[in-house]
C-alpha cells in the first residue's frame, strides 16, 4: 500500500491557536489537508488569524473555564461534525519565585491553564474520537517537564503532569484505537520568547543545544502533523523533545537559565548556593 503522507480530511482542534507554535500548528495541518478549528483567549489574535486564514474556522475559549470549554466543543461539533485530532497546545509561563512566595491564586491559574485545561478538552475530545473510530490526541509540554526549573515551579509541576497524564491516557484508551503522545518543545523562537528572552539568553540557550540554532515554530508543527499521521499509527504514550538537542547536553536541571532569566543572586540566594551578592559572569 502507497504511504499517506498527508492528513487529508481530519477533523483538527488546535488549543491556543492564534499565535506562536499553536498557530504554526494549526496553518500546517491545514495546509496537509485537514479541516482545523483553533481556539484563543486573544480576541486582537484571533480575528488576525481570521483574516489571515479564513479556511481555518476560530472562537474564542479559555480552556481553564469548564462553560467555555463545552461551548468550545458544541462549536467543534457544528464546524467540523466530529474530532479526529486533539492538540493540547494552550499554557501561560505562570508565576516566577521561590515556592514559599508564589501566591495561592497564582499557582492555581498556572495549573488552571496548564493542566486542568487539558483535562477538560480531553475528557470532551476523547469520545469524539473514539467514535470517529481512533485517531490522535497530541499533548504539549516542554523542557520543563524534563528537567527541574527552578523558580518556576508551578509551570514545571503542570509540564511534568502532562507527560504523566499522556502515559495514563495511551494505556487507557489504546484499544479503542486512540493514540496520545507529548511533544517538549526546547527554545523556539516565537513572539512571546522574544519578548521575554533577552538577546544574551537566546544566544546562550543556541549554545547548549546540539544542532546550535533556536527552533522554529515549523519545527513543532511538523511533529505535531506526523504523529497524526497513518504511518504513526504504532506510536503512543512518547514524550519526544524537540529542542534541537538541548535537553541531552549534560545538565542537571534548568537553574543557568534562571539565573539568565531572573538574575543570578536571586537564583543562587534561592537554591543557597555560594556566589549569591555576586555579579554574574
Amino acid at each position: 500500500m502507497k504511504p499517506d503522507f498527508g492528513v487529508p480530511g481530519q477533523r483538527v482542534l488546535v488549543t491556543a491557536g492564534a499565535g506562536g507554535i499553536g498557530k504554526a500548528i494549526a496553518t500546517t495541518f491545514a495546509d496537509a489537508g485537514a479541516r482545523v478549528h483553533i481556539c484563543d483567549v486573544d480576541q486582537t489574535a484571533l480575528a488576525s488569524f481570521s483574516k489571515e486564514r479564513p479556511d481555518i474556522s476560530a472562537s474564542i475559549a479559555d480552556v481553564s473555564d469548564v462553560a467555555q470549554v463545552d461551548a468550545l466543543f458544541e462549536t467543534v461539533k457544528r464546524q467540523l461534525g466530529g474530532l479526529d485530532v486533539l492538540v493540547n497546545n494552550a499554557g501561560i509561563a505562570g508565576p516566577t519565585g521561590r515556592i514559599e512566595d508564589i501566591a495561592i491564586a497564582d499557582w492555581e491559574r498556572c495549573i488552571a491553564v496548564d493542566l486542568n485545561g487539558l483535562y477538560y478538552c480531553t475528557r470532551l475530545a476523547m469520545p469524539m474520537i473514539k467514535a470517529a473510530g481512533g485517531g490522535s490526541i497530541i499533548n504539549l509540554s516542554s523542557a520543563a517537564g524534563r528537567l527541574g526549573f527552578p523558580l518556576r515551579s508551578p509551570y514545571a509541576a503542570a509540564k511534568w503532569a502532562v507527560v504523566g497524564l499522556t502515559a495514563s491516557l495511551a494505556i487507557e484508551a489504546g484499544q479503542d484505537g486512540v493514540r496520545v503522545n507529548c511533544i517538549q518543545p526546547g527554545f523556539v523562537h516565537t513572539e512571546a520568547t522574544g519578548n521575554s528572552f533577552s538577546p544574551a539568553l537566546a544566544d546562550d540557550l543556541v549554545a547548549r543545544s546540539a544542532l546550535r540554532r533556536s527552533g522554529q515554530p515549523h519545527d513543532v508543527a511538523s511533529l505535531a502533523v506526523h504523529l497524526a499521521k497513518p504511518e504513526s499509527s504504532w506510536i503512543t504514550g512518547q514524550v519526544i523533545a524537540v529542542d534541537g538537542g538541548m535537553t541531552v547536553q549534560p545538565m542537571a536541571d534548568l537553574s543557568e537559565i534562571s539565573r539568565r532569566l531572573y538574575g543570578a543572586d536571586a537564583v543562587d540566594d534561592a537554591l543557597g548556593r555560594p556566589g549569591a551578592g555576586t555579579a554574574a559572569s
